[in-house]
């Protein structure tokens, strides 16, 4: 067996045969790219919605830091810990039999120095079982990106509107609308480029820019309210299915209305129990 090709094997659930899985691996997204073939990319934060993501063909999950808002309710990802992301990076993987798992550095575990960039790498590698990790920034994280490089661990790399910073911006409005911050993150790109990166996810900004990104490199570009000309798309699973009802950006195209599902059922489930009619004589011992 080949070292890229990575061939896991799942037990079927009737038989006691086994059926061959092929693994996500980054030199599948690279090869992706090569042919002209989009990839897919959602977030997950726990075992059972990794699984039906995974299930579903999904072709990499993200273990977003955007789990300090959707799962713990903060304004922005700031307050999430390296520890919570271990967390949830564990329970994702466990889920998880085909699809690619990147897991967010979150903010101050990496920006630091590179040596505390490496020990945060190595623990969520070693404890999380990922298989990559994400990182903000440009120039100014070149040397914690090569340190963790460097000791074998794939990083995929964050331009454009980048949510750590929001204090920075000050706005979560499109980023690099100006001359000047667009051919600065060119720029980065390249640099993530040349220190190793196998890819990077370009966020909210102009659909002609992130084009011009892609061309200008050689590894997959990943969009997020960065238009179509791209190698591949990545949303926020609880905002395409509709479970969160309070973010509407210009880019999320909801494909379900959870949220309403969720509702009327425990609503159902309430009135039930308060009729009399749950449990059944059927569903009793």
């Amino acid at each position: 067996m080949g070292a890229e090709t990575f061939v896991i094997f799942a037990k079927t659930t009737r038989m006691s045969s086994y059926k061959e899985i092929k693994r996500v691996t980054t030199h599948t997204l690279q090869e992706m790219k090569n042919r002209g073939e989009k990839i897919t990319m959602l977030t997950a934060y726990d075992f059972s919605l990794a699984k039906i993501v995974d299930g579903a063909g999904i072709d990499a999950i993200l273990v977003g830091d955007s789990a300090s808002n959707v799962m713990a309710g903060h304004e922005t990802t700031l307050p999430i810990t390296l520890d919570q992301m271990i967390y949830h990076a564990a329970s994702v993987v466990r889920g998880v039999s085909r699809a690619l798992v990147v897991v967010d550095l979150p903010f101050g575990s990496y920006q630091g120095n590179s040596s505390e960039a490496l020990r945060s790498v190595i623990r969520i590698m070693k404890e999380a079982g990922a298989h990559a990790i994400k990182m903000e920034g440009g120039r100014e994280i070149r040397e914690s990106v090569e340190r963790v490089l460097s000791s074998g661990v794939p990083v995929m790399g964050h331009l454009g509107l980048t949510p750590q910073s929001i204090y920075k911006f000050g706005t979560y409005v499109v980023r690099a609308k100006e001359e000047q911050e667009a051919a600065r993150l060119i720029e980065d790109a390249q640099i993530l480029e040349d220190c190793g990166c196998f890819a990077i996810v370009l966020e909210k900004i102009p659909a002609k820019l992130a084009k011009k990104v892609a061309q200008s490199v050689q590894i997959p570009i990943i969009g997020i309210g960065a238009g179509p000309d791209i190698d591949g798309q990545i949303l926020v699973l609880h905002d395409l299915l509709g479970i969160n009802q309070e973010f509407n950006p210009r880019f999320l195209r909801r494909y379900a209305n959870i949220h309403q599902v969720m509702t009327e059922a425990i609503q159902h489930y309430v009135r039930d129990v308060k009729e009399g009619d749950f449990p059944s004589e059927k569903e009793s011992y």
